[in-house]
């Protein structure tokens, strides 16, 4: 086994850096060449792969996605460049919050109609699958902390809160399916999962960010050179995360606010070259953990698809899930006011679910989801994010193309003057 998966994912890394070039011209995203590499591995191998305990291996597959996304964050936090404004956040925190409530709503009603599972399951099911993910469709993400486009901004900023607003979604289902202490008429999950897990999670981000920023002047101001990015990145990661397991915290909202204020307490866009090559160091250091976390996350996935227990139901669900209840969601989550309709539509398309949906769905099997649910709630999650990856990452390419083509001439406007 240990030999098959090293020789699987040398000829996957090895090969899509040699044919990167070709791959970028077609309409896929390398996520789905990842993905379609993981299963056909799986497929063909020999002898077959053992079948899995889900319950042993939960807590690994738990810790390994857990790092992955937590990883993703920090990486997508140090691009974010807006302003601490309600203007600026509005849109990414509706589709957070607002969006994510009518996604959770609609594909519980939808797991429930078309699959076997009770009430609280179909909302496990729908909770699970709430998070987007910021890094596998790379087309739709930011390119740069200078990068301002609306849509690109929206996707990876949501992507980046709602890991830590579908927590409490999730706590809610296990709670309803007694895996879970509510307390008395849900008074330990307000208190505790939701208000005290968010709120928390997010000053504690800012105040490690802001903190570590100001080593990091202080050390630029007295003319030292900023080595050992790796050591940074890696140090700030594992200090938040530690911080937010003792408090209870979210740690995937820390770890993103830890890397969106970093880069804010060093001018990286200033005159300092120290601080901007420190800057650029991270983000490329960041870029390169992304695309790591992306080929084993999603070559891990492609090979558990030999484990889905296909069947009509599930496709439905899985379709209905890409088609129907994120395109909804968004719509009735955002007003029509808040992006251009064009943006709007865009934003309501690319929902690609990942990473943080595998972590969900171990905490879940962790929790003592078994047997017969644990069966169907494997089948669903990973068809709906097989299915996911593969329509968003077939229509990335082609429609990002034709959005950037339609916002060319806009960009070439010289700006406007400022009163």
């Amino acid at each position: 086994m240990l030999v098959a998966t090293l020789l699987l994912v040398g000829l996957v890394l090895l090969g899509m850096a040699l044919a990167e070039p070709a791959v970028r011209r077609l309409p896929l995203s390398p996520a789905l060449v990842y993905l379609g590499a993981g299963w056909l591995a799986a497929w063909l191998a020999c002898p077959p792969l053992p079948e899995p305990d889900l319950q042993r291996h939960a807590t690994v597959l738990r810790v390994v996605s857990e790092i992955a996304v937590l990883v993703s964050l920090f990486a997508i936090g140090l691009k974010i460049r807006l302003p601490g404004t309600w203007n600026a956040w509005r849109v990414p925190v509706l589709l957070a919050t607002s969006s994510m409530l009518w996604s959770v709503t609609l594909a519980a009603a939808l797991a429930w109609a078309l699959l076997p599972v009770s009430w609280p399951l179909a909302l496990l099911l729908a909770a699970i699958l709430a998070p987007t993910d910021p890094v596998l469709a790379s087309e739709v993400q930011l390119r740069s902390e200078h990068d301002r486009d609306a849509l690109r901004l929206s996707l990876s900023a949501e992507g980046a809160l709602n890991d830590g607003t579908a927590y409490p979604m999730v706590m809610l289902a296990l709670g309803l399916l007694g895996l879970h202490q509510l307390g008395e008429n849900g008074v330990d999950w307000l208190l505790t999962d939701l208000l005290w897990s968010l709120c928390a999670g997010i000053a504690l981000g800012v105040v490690c960010g802001r903190c570590i920023g100001w080593a990091l002047l202080r050390r630029l101001r007295a003319q030292s050179v900023a080595e050992w990015d790796e050591l940074l990145y890696l140090g700030t990661i594992a200090l938040t995360y530690g911080l937010a397991l003792a408090l209870h915290a979210s740690a995937f909202l820390a770890a993103f606010a830890a890397g969106a204020t970093l880069l804010r307490q060093h001018p990286a866009t200033g005159a300092k070259p120290e601080a901007k090559a420190l800057g650029q160091q991270l983000q490329a250091f960041g870029a390169r953990c992304e695309r790591l976390v992306e080929v084993l996350m999603v070559l891990l996935l492609g090979a558990a698809l030999t484990r889905v227990s296909w069947s009509i139901p599930i496709v439905a669900f899985a379709l209905l899930m890409v088609l129907v209840v994120r395109p909804f969601s968004v719509m009735l989550g955002v007003p029509a006011g808040a992006l251009p309709n064009t943006q709007r539509r865009m934003v309501a398309w690319f929902g690609i679910r990942g990473v943080g949906s595998l972590f969900f769905l171990a905490l879940a099997l962790q929790f003592g989801i078994a047997g017969a649910d644990a069966q169907t709630l494997l089948s669903a999650c990973l068809g709906c994010l097989a299915m996911s990856i593969g329509l968003h990452g077939i229509s990335a390419t082609p429609l990002m193309g034709w959005y950037q083509r339609r916002r060319a001439p806009r960009e070439l406007r010289p700006p406007e003057r400022s009163g």
